[in-house]
């Protein structure tokens, strides 16, 4: 995944710096990796802070990498319209291996784009590979109300 054209750089910049690199994500120190017309990739290095049990990531943490990522592709498109509001309306993930000692990469490709919702699934997946969780997110954008 790398950038592409299609996608404007005013675009781009505001789904890193306002869904990525929020306070959220700036917190659990998440950074975008991949952008393309529909997908996106964002990592989310090992930290301490970050675990549970020994040295095993939260899922909340993984959940929350899984819908930065949703949300950047979602938003992915070059007709997006940075006025418009979005939201995650459904969540649903499965947690299929352990993230020991692990740097993650939500990987989110839309899979239906509607007028108003979108159909997302992420994969999360450690350095080594091991996909860690699957994911399956909706996402809605609705035009802003004045």
């Amino acid at each position: 995944m790398g950038a592409d054209d299609a996608i404007p750089a005013a675009i781009a910049r505001g789904i890193d710096a306002e869904i990525v690199r929020g306070p959220l994500g700036v917190l659990l120190g998440m950074e975008l990796v991949g952008l393309e017309t529909g997908c996106a990739a964002v990592r989310m290095p090992y930290r301490l802070e970050l675990t549970t049990a020994g040295d095993t990531v939260h899922g909340g943490a993984i959940a929350a990498l899984v819908d930065a990522a949703g949300t950047a592709s979602a938003w992915a498109y070059a007709d997006a319209n940075p006025a418009d509001l979005g939201a995650t309306v459904g969540f649903s993930i499965q947690f299929l291996a352990a993230a020991r000692s692990a740097t993650l990469t939500a990987t989110a490709r839309v899979r239906r784009r509607g007028r108003e919702l979108t159909t997302i699934d992420v994969s999360v997946r450690s350095d080594d590979e091991t996909e860690v969780a699957a994911a399956l997110l909706t996402y809605k954008i609705s035009p802003r109300r004045r």
